[in-house]
């Protein structure tokens, strides 16, 4: 019996591919149902209430389970709740799952995981042939420290659901990823005013191009690396220009070194003057913010949209190989060189990899415990190259940035065929074992 923990997508694709496999296991959630921070019920979920993907959904969903052809191509996040209750009802997932429970504990015993859960004040240990991690990478918030003292109203973007929170003040939104520069566009309706704290450049893409998606169109043709960040680039910036043509500085980076930015309404904003870009902070003093350029401003709110950090405060951070880095050391950012029963699933981000491909990630899992009991040279060989490789770099020749955020990201294209290579060996069991 295996141990799945958390029934967001990832714990559900792990769920899928191990019953599909005929693999017992058992799941647990913290949350009364499934979808994880999809759900704005869960009191865990870090969702807001305007939430959209930022990915197309035909780039997104399930190969075996694509979603109805009246979802829009953006769907809003209660649209996703419901895509992942149909899929654990349509494979039969909700047997297996144990809500409203916490995983208190992790510990290595033996050859096998004590798994500590606590449900209705009551806890409970059992003991499990494996676990598979899957709690997702998006709860435990990236919180820096402000240069002085903030004597307004100070959160994080986890904690932001909806815009009337801002009604009437003075807002600074710090940092400019996919979710600060979508709560930005909420506050420009209620708030008195709205600045962004912007210290890097980023590369911002609008959600359609042509009328399609913008991350459905391309890839037919296949150019080399340098040529597709230099083509790319080139196209941007003739379709919504430059960042530092909305006073935003440019990236010092090439396209593709890190995640963009999906907004078209962002620098519409900006363009209108509805969001005003300001620099790093350099000091706070009681609501003043002043900024590195010399200039200072007056505020009632300061969001935080710095993002999270990885966090699995229930297993001993050396069991996941995680030792002075920015994220666990694993081959495929799966497989622990140190045990070969114990898996990170959905511990990966990369342009355009969606759910299928965290879907063939779990597919990959489950052939491998099955090859593994049924003592496949298939599984000898993997536990090999995952000893050997634990560290491969997969990130395609782009030179990601050194950020803790980009600690687990990957090239699509690089990540997802090896994956594939190891799903085939792994399924061609008669001829190895």
């Amino acid at each position: 019996m295996y141990a799945v923990i958390g029934a967001g997508p990832m714990g559900l694709a792990t769920a899928r591919n191990l019953k599909k496999y005929g693999i017992p296991f058992a799941g647990f959630d913290l949350n009364t149902d499934v979808g994880g921070l999809w759900d704005i019920d869960n009191p865990h979920s870090t969702m807001y209430e305007s939430a959209h993907l930022i990915s197309s959904k035909g780039m997104t969903e399930f190969k075996e389970f694509p979603m109805a052809d009246d979802v829009a191509t953006y769907p809003h996040h209660r649209e996703m709740k419901r895509y992942f209750q149909q899929y654990a009802a349509h494979f039969g997932l909700y047997e297996h799952y144990e809500f409203s429970t916490r995983v208190v504990k992790v510990a290595r015993d033996g050859d096998e995981w004590l798994v500590t859960t606590e449900a209705n004040g009551q806890e409970q240990c059992r003991r499990f042939s494996g676990v598979l991690i899957a709690n997702g990478t998006l709860h435990t918030p990236n919180l820096p420290n402000l240069p002085g003292r903030f004597d307004g109203e100070l959160m994080h973007s986890c904690e932001y659901r909806h815009p009337s929170c801002f009604d009437g003040k003075r807002v600074l939104v710090v940092g400019c990823g996919n979710s600060a520069c979508d709560i930005a566009v909420d506050a420009v309706h209620r708030a008195a005013s709205v600045d962004m704290s912007v210290r890097r450049g980023y590369y911002f893409l609008p959600k359609f191009i042509g009328g399609k998606a913008t991350d459905s169109i391309g890839g037919k043709i296949k150019l080399p690396r340098a040529l597709k960040q230099k083509v790319d680039d080139r196209l941007i910036r003739m379709i919504i220009g430059k960042p530092s043509d909305y006073g935003l500085p440019d990236p010092d980076y090439k396209l593709y070194e890190s995640h963009p930015v999906i907004n078209s309404l962002v620098l519409h904003h900006i363009g209108h003057g509805d969001i005003a870009p300001r620099g790093d902070i350099s000091a706070v003093s009681g609501k003043t913010v002043t900024f590195a350029d010399g200039q200072s401003r007056e505020y009632d709110l300061i969001l935080m949209g710095t993002g999270y950090k990885l966090d699995y405060p229930f297993i001993d951070p050396a069991e996941l190989n995680w030792n002075n880095s920015d994220a666990p050391q694993l081959y495929l950012n799966v497989f622990n060189p140190m045990h070969r029963n114990l898996f990170m699933m959905g511990m990966v981000e990369a342009a355009g990899l969606g759910w299928e491909g965290r879907n063939e990630q779990a597919e990959m899992v489950a052939l491998y415990i099955r090859a593994s009991q049924q003592g496949a040279a298939a599984a000898k060989a993997l536990e090999e190259t995952v000893r050997q490789e634990a560290e491969k770099n997969l990130d395609g020749g782009y030179a990601y940035l050194k950020l803790a955020r980009m600690a687990y990201y990957v090239n699509k294209d690089c990540y997802r065929k090896a994956v594939n290579t190891h799903i085939a060996e792994l399924k061609n069991l008669k001829a190895e074992v």
